[in-house]
């Protein structure tokens, strides 16, 4: 059976939307830390973290500890303790605290003082995205603008609903201000971090839902201003490595002068393997990041079939 491109163009939109919102549960990017004092036969993957699109988790399978076996004899003298071989078991790590705890040494601030905005407004920017992908999914203005104002309205209120009604606002506060002094105890500096970090939540906040407004007036007075519908989050993959980057950049180039060790400023591995001081670290995608880009492919023929399709509408070529 031969599928229209109006058929096309929704059976694509709507893939694309199903891989978006599992990327979210997805970890995107992974990192890991070896070193002499972390053998491979006892940490197979080194110090490892998964970054998601709303934190930072453990990458750790378990670190493979090696045990003597002891075998004493029955009338309990050491004289007949013998040595009876090795077993191992394996101990669960927290390998964001491990990294954190290494990273400190060179004065690097914890890993959760970074884009702490990006993480905790990232469940809503997925529901903008949803919403411009359901609407792209329709052909009519009319539909599409009844699908953005429906979407909108409900991120906007689920936004407003958690960040300043039930308090969610306060809990990432209160994380950040705890993840960010952690190891350099400065109550002033993190007292002020924390108050930038609260107005540029309320900014971003803001600026989501101006951002929705424009996209509704866009399609209102313009037929192509639709196709950004689709290729907005179609450039996710992109807009997730210049984050990506430039908070390693920031990581690398404010280091504490507390640290046990002294560095120069440096640009932390952003793909494949770096090397600081006796670490080498390797920073790769994952899952995730293979699904943001399947969005990407799923979402670019959906976009040229809605333009050729809106040029014969136009009396186009």
């Amino acid at each position: 059976m031969t599928r229209t491109p109006v058929q096309a163009t929704r059976l694509l939109t709507l893939a694309a939307l199903l891989v978006l919102l599992a990327t979210y549960f997805a970890p995107i990017w992974w990192v890991s830390l070896t070193a002499p004092n972390y053998p491979p036969e006892a940490f197979p993957d080194g110090i490892r973290i998964h970054f998601h699109f709303n934190g930072v988790f453990n990458g750790c399978k378990g670190a493979v500890i090696k045990k003597n076996e002891i075998y004493q004899g029955d009338l309990g003298d050491e004289r007949e303790t013998e040595m009876r071989g090795q077993s191992t078991q394996q101990q669960q790590l927290d390998c964001v605290h491990e990294m954190n705890t290494i990273n400190h040494y060179v004065g690097m601030y914890p890993i959760d003082a970074g884009a702490p905005v990006e993480r905790g407004l990232s469940r809503y920017f997925f529901g903008f995205f949803a919403a411009m992908l359901a609407a792209f999914a329709f052909p009519t203005r009319k539909t599409q603008i009844m699908v953005l104002a429906a979407g909108f309205l409900a991120t906007a209120a689920w936004m407003g609903g958690e960040m300043l009604v039930a308090g969610r606002m306060n809990e990432l506060l209160e994380h950040y201000r705890t993840a960010a002094g952690a190891y350099f105890n400065e109550p002033a500096v993190i007292a002020r971090w924390t108050d930038n970090l609260e107005l540029a939540l309320k900014l971003t906040m803001g600026g989501l839902v101006a951002a929705m407004l424009v996209v509704l007036a866009g399609v209102w007075v313009s037929r192509p201003f639709s196709l950004l519908l689709a290729l907005v989050p179609a450039l996710l993959p992109v807009f997730f490595l210049i984050d990506y980057a430039g908070w390693l950049w920031f990581f690398g180039h404010n280091l504490h002068p507390w640290g046990a060790f002294t560095v120069k400023a440096f640009m932390p591995t952003v793909f494949g393997e770096g090397k600081v001081a006796q670490f080498s670290t390797y920073s790769y995608p994952y899952i995730g990041y293979g699904m943001l880009l399947l969005v990407t492919g799923l979402l670019l023929p959906a976009i040229l079939l809605r333009r050729k399709a809106m040029r014969e509408e136009a009396g186009g070529v």
